[in-house]
């Protein structure tokens, strides 16, 4: 995928939802650890030296799997390359399972999952669409049968998730 800098610069420079000073080692055989300011912005997860403004690199949340490793910490890795897998050090317990959470609901598709999962609740409480009014309803990404057929989707609670 190919991305404008001065874009990803600016998406950088936004509010985040998540932030913090954490451990982290790339993909490379034979990387360390290194502190670095890593920063959720939307389905971006941005980082930097913690003492510069221009963010080192981004990884793109889609098509990733986020896994606990040893305590404290947690990977981020690809399903088209499952090597490329970067890892994260975490002050606590508690921060990991934060960041976790937050990683796996940034992804476009988890968007989606919900609104689709939301729509079809509202639907069956009040018996009209809810995105008629914006004249959005017939649009094939918010239509259940646009989801793929290799997933299984499952209802926790009010929690949608995604069965490999």
């Amino acid at each position: 995928m190919r991305y404008n800098e001065k874009e990803l610069q600016a998406l950088s420079r936004q509010p985040a939802e998540m932030a913090a000073e954490l451990g982290m080692r790339g993909p490379k055989k034979g990387s360390v650890a290194k502190r670095r300011l890593v920063k959720l912005v939307v389905n971006f997860l941005f980082y930097f030296r913690p003492d510069e403004a221009e963010p080192l690199g981004a990884l793109l949340l889609e098509r990733c799997r986020v896994a606990q490793e040893e305590p404290g910490g947690f990977s981020i890795s690809f399903v088209e390359d499952l090597s490329r897998k970067y890892h994260f050090e975490c002050c606590s317990q508690e921060q990991c399972q934060d960041w976790m959470e937050a990683l796996q609901r940034a992804s476009y598709e988890y968007m989606r999952r919900s609104l689709i999962f939301y729509r079809n609740e509202i639907r069956k409480m009040t018996g009209k669409d809810p995105l008629e009014q914006f004249g959005i309803s017939e649009e094939a990404r918010f239509q259940l049968n646009s989801l793929p057929k290799d997933g299984r989707t499952t209802c926790i609670g009010s929690q949608l998730n995604v069965l490999d």
